[in-house]
């Protein structure tokens, strides 16, 4: 029989709980990140603990379900669980985890309209050698947003299948927001954008990149790897690393992380619905 004594994360659970993400860092940055934000749903977040009270295994429930697992007794908890949630866009964790769940859900789950089976995510802890720039980079400035939401959406169509200014009403205000915040980042070439990423999760180990694009008019030039290497530089001022992940299949942007130094860590593995 299952054991399904996977409960809300208390108060009093949140010093193990920390401590359990922050012993695979890189691929829990999401779920520590959750954690600090208050819009987060409390009563969404869940943890697993063995027959001995040691915290196995962290779960959200929302939009995005995010694993955290050292056991396969949390992961077939979580599984259960997820029977009380329902309408999430995708589910993400560390490729063992991942999949481990998605074997026990699939009978009764929605079929993924598609699957990113392995998803290498890479680390930097050491900022890159100066090269000569070719490009100037910065914090994006609001007049861009039409041209940041522009490549972002292609980014995103691209990776994951969907066109976000459809599926979601607010995703223009949202890229406002994250550049009013601070967390876009551009690099021009002659007075054109050529280079967009934006800061996503992070935590006291991590800064996580996210929408890493190049315009497709801009490749071949080496200004991403410019680009990218100055970024890097100026967040790990401030982040002990920055961390990313990608799909196997996009060989350029992996060839690009190695190129600036990033190496690689672990896997993951992403269903989407």
């Amino acid at each position: 029989m299952i054991d399904t004594d996977a409960r809300p994360i208390r108060p009093e659970d949140q010093a193990e709980v920390r401590d359990f993400l922050d012993q695979r860092p890189y691929e829990n940055v999401y779920l520590e990140w959750l954690l600090t934000q208050r819009r987060s749903t409390r009563e969404r977040f869940f943890c697993y603990r063995d027959s001995q009270r040691i915290v196995r295994g962290v779960a959200f429930y929302g939009r995005q379900i995010a694993l955290a697992a050292s056991s396969r007794d949390a992961i077939a908890a979580f599984a259960e669980l997820a029977r009380d949630f329902s309408g999430e866009r995708m589910i993400v964790g560390p490729r063992d985890v991942a999949h481990d769940y998605w074997q026990h859900v699939q009978s009764w789950h929605r079929a993924p309209r598609l699957e990113r089976d392995r998803q290498p995510l890479f680390v930097l802890e050491t900022p890159p050698r100066g090269i000569r720039s070719r490009v100037i980079i910065r914090p994006a400035r609001l007049s861009e947003s039409s041209e940041i939401a522009r490549n972002s959406a292609a980014m995103i169509e691209q990776e994951l299948g969907y066109d976000p200014r459809r599926a979601a009403g607010d995703f223009f205000e949202n890229v406002e927001q994250m550049i009013e915040q601070g967390m876009w980042w551009v690099a021009s070439r002659d007075g054109k954008l050529c280079f967009f990423c934006h800061i996503g999760p992070h935590s006291s180990r991590t800064v996580q990149l996210q929408g890493v694009w190049t315009p497709p008019n801009m490749r071949g030039r080496g200004l991403a790897t410019h680009a990218l290497t100055q970024i890097c530089q100026e967040l790990l001022k401030i982040y002990p690393s920055v961390s990313l992940y990608v799909n196997d299949f996009n060989e350029s942007a992996i060839r690009l992380y190695r190129k600036v130094g990033f190496t690689q860590a672990s896997e993951l593995a992403t269903y989407l619905f």
